[in-house]
This record gives structure tokens, sequence and C-alpha cells, in this order.
């Protein structure tokens, strides 16, 4: 077997990120152990999975969109109730339907008054649009289509992305009709749902499965010579129009004063280090102070939508100021997309080495998990380190992309259960028996075990494993399979 870590250049294939003859030495191992071989199966399958496709649900205000996110996702999580003001730290759920799995944009939850009502549903329209590989157009069947609605249309039209129509707030029969009335839109068949009651979602997600694709459009970087995708995130006011302007040496980006009404993304090619890049943008977005909520709010969404397209997210902080739980939210995001992670922190050369020492200690308790993450001193304004921006990228781009084959994690396993066993609770010492790593971009791991393993101790090989194999800058997901009593299953 091969042994030696690689960056996993091909796509992955029907077993995950395993060669068949790695599969099949695998299967047998797990028979010998006692595994159930379709639970096996599922594990690496379930695993192996590479990027989800990403469903954006889009409509006016008070036509159900949370109602229907929850629905989707199959619990109370987006906020359902819409008044301006409501803080929504998350736009992107995960949700499975059928047996696939794939990520829903909710775009619920703000009401735009000093934009307009029409502005600020084509603000949010246009985010989400752009981060999705399939739509969920929802229109409140009750009230029929409106001016609103015909420019949703028209935007959708200009996307080319597959819609499913959905017709909410159809509680029974007698509301088919109004539903029916919808085919006026031109989207095809409204479907009839009851987003509150549950009815008739199911035949819509039907729908939404045969237009999503199975896997995300991107390639991840994966054609040759194709420029690597790189988000520019942070919290407004932290100075990415100006990172954009700098490394690409001239005023690319132009910053608007007033929140939300910047609405089209920009991805711009930059010449960096000898290579072309495809930097996402998410410059543009400022906050006044009446428009504060507002403006936040539509920053998560954008900042969703680069990160759902990029393959690395540079998350930019103020280095001047305290980091805040906006930075930690923006952090939180990328890693859960699975996103290889730099941290670049601005304004360097303005610090005083009092704020140097107690920024330090902030990065250590506010951002200790993600220690793991390169870091760069920048400064926007004057150009200072941007060329140790480039290698920061490549070194979180080669852990994104690496992969230890099945033989060599599993000496690796053997020697640390044997000189760090996990603490016997009940009486019960459960080990860790073997394990595959499933899938890269990021690395994925299935590990399965004679017991329940403690998150204190999975995070304990997490770390160890970073130490052995690098993993530099990028999340690692880490699922355990408990073996089921042997004569269980006959």
């Amino acid at each position: 077997m091969n042994d030696h870590i690689q960056p996993e250049g091909s796509a992955e294939h029907e077993h995950g990120a395993l060669g068949d003859a790695e599969y099949a030495e695998f299967m047998e191992l797990a028979a010998e152990e006692g595994f159930d071989i379709e639970d096996v199966e599922g594990a690496i399958e379930a695993a192996g999975h590479g990027p989800l496709p990403v469903l954006a649900v889009i409509g006016r205000p008070n036509v159900g969109k949370s109602t229907l996110v929850n629905r989707i996702i199959g619990r109370r999580e987006a906020v359902v109730e819409d008044k301006p003001g409501v803080t929504r730290d998350r736009v992107t759920y995960e949700a499975e339907w059928a047996g696939r799995r794939f990520k829903v944009v909710d775009t619920g939850g703000w009401e735009q008054d000093v934009l307009g009502i029409d502005a600020s549903v084509a603000a949010q329209a246009e985010y989400a649009i752009e981060a999705a590989d399939a739509v969920v157009f929802v229109v409140d069947s009750t009230v029929g289509a409106t001016d609103t609605d015909e420019a949703v249309v028209r935007l959708l039209r200009k996307a080319g992305k597959p819609v499913v129509l959905c017709a909410n707030k159809v509680d029974g029969p007698s509301g088919e009709a109004d539903a029916a009335a919808l085919w006026s839109l031109g989207l095809g068949e409204p479907h009839p749902v009851s987003a509150l009651h549950g009815r008739g979602t199911g035949d819509m997600l039907d729908a939404v499965l045969e237009a999503l694709p199975e896997a995300p459009a991107q390639t991840f970087g994966t054609a040759i010579g194709g420029p690597r995708r790189i988000a520019l995130i942070g919290r407004p006011n932290v100075g990415k129009s100006s990172l954009l302007n700098k490394v690409a040496n001239e005023e690319r980006v132009v910053v608007n004063e007033i929140a939300g009404t910047t609405r089209d993304p920009v991805d711009e090619m930059i010449e960096l280090g000898g290579k072309t890049w495809k930097f996402v943008d998410t410059a543009g977005i400022r906050k006044r102070v009446h428009l504060q909520q507002g403006a936040d709010y539509y920053a998560s969404l954008r900042t969703a939508a680069a990160v759902e397209k990029a393959e690395v997210a540079v998350v930019l902080i103020d280095a001047s100021e305290t980091i805040s739980v906006q930075d930690q939210r923006i952090v939180t995001m990328a890693v859960e997309a699975g996103r290889a992670l730099v941290l670049a922190y601005n304004k360097w050369d303005t610090l005083d080495e009092e704020r140097r020492y107690y920024l330090e200690r902030e990065i250590e308790t506010e951002l200790g998990q993600v220690a793991w993450a390169p870091r760069v001193n920048v400064s926007a304004l004057t150009g200072r380190h941007m060329e140790k921006l480039v290698p920061a990228i490549e070194t979180a781009l080669e852990g994104w992309e690496t992969r230890v084959p099945t033989g060599r994690l599993n000496a690796f396993l053997g020697e640390l259960v044997a000189s760090h066993p996990h603490p016997i609770r009940g009486g019960k010492q459960p080990r860790i028996l073997f394990g595959t790593q499933a899938g890269t971009k990021p690395p994925r791991f299935v590990l399965f075990a004679s017991g329940f393993i403690e998150h204190g101790y999975r995070r304990f090989v997490e770390r160890r494993l970073r130490e052995e194999f690098g993993f530099e800058g990028t999340p690692i997901h880490i699922s355990v399979r408990v073996r089921e009593k042997r004569g269980r299953k006959k």
C-alpha cells in the first residue's frame, strides 16, 4: 500500500477517497472485527461526500420562508418571528431528504424599510441565488403573485438556476385553485404546500432533489490550470476592500456607504506570487448606525454565499480592536462550511506593544479552537507582509487536500491507543479499533470503536492527527461508529 501522505487532486471516488484495493482490504478488516458490512459502507459513504449542493429559499417577507426552512431541516432553528432587529447568526443549515444531504440558505428575517421592500427582497435574493445550485421560490398563495414576486421572477430568469415554485399557505383542498393561479409566473408547476402543517412538503422536496445536482457545480480547483477560489471575509469595516485593492495593485472595489445597495459580488482574477487566484468579493458592505442590524444580516448572507463558492476563506480581523463575537461567528461559519482557513490580522502597522500583548492573549482565548489556521499580520493600507498571504493560502490548501493512506493511519491509531488508552467509564474501556480517511476537502475520518468515544478523547485524537500529519489550515471532521454487540444482528 502506498505509504505516504498525498494531497488529493482527483475527484472523489465511489468509495470516498479510498482506492479499490485499499477499500477491499479495509472491508476485510471491518468484517474480522465483527462490524456489520452495510453499516461500514454507509459510514464511509456518509463521510466521503464532497461539498454538499446548496438550496436557497427566497421570497418576500411573511410568505413563510423560515417556517418552510424549519420544516425542511426537521427542527425549529430558523427564526420565524420576522421583526426587523431580530439578530440572525446563521443563514445556512444542513438538511436531508430521501437519503440525500444538502445545504439550505434561509433568506427570511429581514425587511429593510430604509431601502424599500422591493430593494431588500432583491438584495437577499441576489446573494442567495449567487450561492445556490437550485432555488425554492416561496409565494403566498392566499395573496397571489405581487409586483415584488414578479421582480424576483426576473432575477431568477437572469440567473438561470433551477427553480422549484412553492405555493405556501395551502391548508386544504380549497386552496388548490389559488396555487394553480401561480402557473402565470411562468416558472412551471406550483407545488401547493402548508409549511406550517407539513402538507405537500414531501412532494415539493422530491421536486427539489430533481432540481439539485448530485454535487455542487464547482469542481473545487481540480480543473488543470483553473484558478483557486478565495473568499475574503470579515465583519464590516475591517478593510476587505482595501486589501483586495492592495493585492490587485489598483482600485477595483468601490465601497458604498449604504448597506445592502452593492448587490453584485464581483469575482476578481488577481495575479499573486506568480499564480492567478480568483477572489470571491465580499467587500462593499458598510454599516451606519441606523442600518446596523440590517447590514449585519446582509453581511452574514453575503459571507455565506462567498464561502459556499470558495475553497479558502481568508478571515480579515481588525487587530487594532478587541476580537468580537462577530469575528468569532465568521470564523465558525468558514469552519462549519469545511473550507480551508487563513487568519489575516489587518492594521498591524498601527499597533503599539501593549495592544500586541493583549491581542496575543485574545487570540489564545477567543480563537484557540482554530490555532491550526495559518496566521498573517498585514496592513492593507501600506501593503506590509502581503507577500506572506500566498504561502499561507497554499499551506491551507495543501492541508485541506491531504489524505493519509489507511495503512499508515491504522499504524498511527494503534500506537496512539496503546500509549494513551481511553479512560475507563462504567467499568468498561472503549477502544478505537481501526479507521480510514474517507474524504478530503476537508479531511474526513471515520473511526470504528468498541464503545462510545468521549468528546474530549476525540479532540485528543484530532490534536495528535495534526501533530503527526500536519493538516495545517484545515478543519478535520471525525465521525465514530460503534460496533454493535456480537450476535445482535443475524
